[in-house]
């Protein structure tokens, strides 16, 4: 016999006190992060219980951001509920219309992302974007990101964690490249701005039709980060024209941007990204056994790659050239299990 969990009993208790305590719960599929989310089935109210463990995810961030977020005129989820202690929220339920769905289904990429990049342009020009008390994406931010590529995706090529010298190397390089940067125009970067992550809700005003899932991540930092995580999306190929064009009609909104300025740190932030979403899809896979992530990591290396012309990040170019990880002939491992012991991580795949 299956004994209920505390995590089961602590989602019943917290239940208990709403209008749901005898609704049957419905898992949704799990993403990247240690969330879990609960469809609510009582054949009357759109809810989702939301489940984040306080051990690893900060449900008061996500509160308060999606508090900040709707005060803007955009639209987070609405809250009928919240315990951060246990960290169970009672949250509006946006539905299954995400914007990575609809582009699936053949509809317009054109009008999708043209919401999307106007949505940021919303948010990049409200004077009052600012939240006070997040902290900001700075340089060590940055660099603990890029890291990532080192300390979880080279080890997955070489099935060996990378040497003390090489990743001191790659460190050193990332310095060189932040030292090297202008101050950047700033705003609210919500990090994981990108289609997964949008949904199309009806509304009468075009901002309230799009609804925004995963931002509690989100810091003040370069204005350009999110208009190139929407543009470089490490799941989707985007074609070029789609693009240039996106991209233009946001700087064209955007005149008192020094475009100088805002390109480089859009190469920048590009390959700083791709270096680190590499290294946590192959964190996914090694530590978390989500090998459904491998299959993009090739996407990511080429939107990598094709940034590393800029004289800024040559060295970066090198010293990735020198690992392998820009080579032609690069195939990912699929026996990503050998390298947990390598690592010395408890062997999942044996539990």
């Amino acid at each position: 016999m299956n004994l209920p969990s505390t995590r089961d009993n602590q989602r019943r208790v917290f239940l208990s006190e709403t209008d749901f305590a005898d609704s049957r719960l419905s898992p949704l599929q799990q993403d990247a992060s240690f969330r879990r989310y609960f469809c609510i089935d009582d054949g009357e109210h759109g809810c989702l219980l939301m489940d984040a463990p306080p051990e690893t995810e900060n449900l008061t961030a996500w509160l308060e951001i999606g508090n900040h977020l709707n005060q803007l005129g955009l639209r987070a989820p609405a809250v009928l509920r919240s315990d951060t202690d246990t960290g169970f929220a009672l949250i509006e339920d946006f539905g299954s219309r995400t914007f990575t769905r609809l582009l699936d289904a053949g509809e317009s990429h054109e009008v999708l992302y043209t919401q999307a990049i106007d949505l940021l342009i919303h948010l990049h020009q409200h004077p009052n974007a600012l939240l006070e008390g997040l902290k900001p994406y700075d340089f060590q931010a940055l660099m603990d990101e890029a890291l990532l590529l080192p300390d979880w995706f080279l080890p997955l090529l070489s099935g060996q964690p990378t040497a003390s010298q090489q990743r001191e190397s790659y460190q050193q390089i990332w310095g060189a490249v932040f030292d090297s940067l202008p101050t950047p125009a700033i705003s609210l970067v919500l990090r994981d701005f990108h289609v997964d992550n949008l949904m199309q809700l009806p509304a009468n005003e075009p901002l309230r039709q799009i609804g925004l899932l995963d931002f509690q991540d989100a810091l003040i930092g370069p204005m350009a980060y999110d208009l190139m995580s929407l543009l470089e999306d490490a799941r989707r190929d985007l074609p070029s024209p789609l693009v240039n064009a996106m991209r233009e009609r946001y700087l064209q909104a955007m005149p008192l941007l020094d475009l100088e300025n805002f390109q480089l740190w859009y190469r920048i932030l590009a390959v700083q990204r791709h270096c680190k979403v590499a290294g946590i899809f192959s964190r996914l896979a090694i530590r978390d056994d989500k090998a459904q992530y491998l299959k993009h990591i090739p996407r990511v290396l080429g939107l990598l790659q094709s940034h590393l012309e800029d004289p800024l990040l040559r060295p970066l170019g090198d010293w990735l050239r020198a690992c392998g990880v820009t080579s032609n002939r690069l195939t990912i491992p699929s026996d990503y299990r050998s390298v947990r012991t390598t690592l010395g991580l408890i062997d999942r795949s044996s539990d």
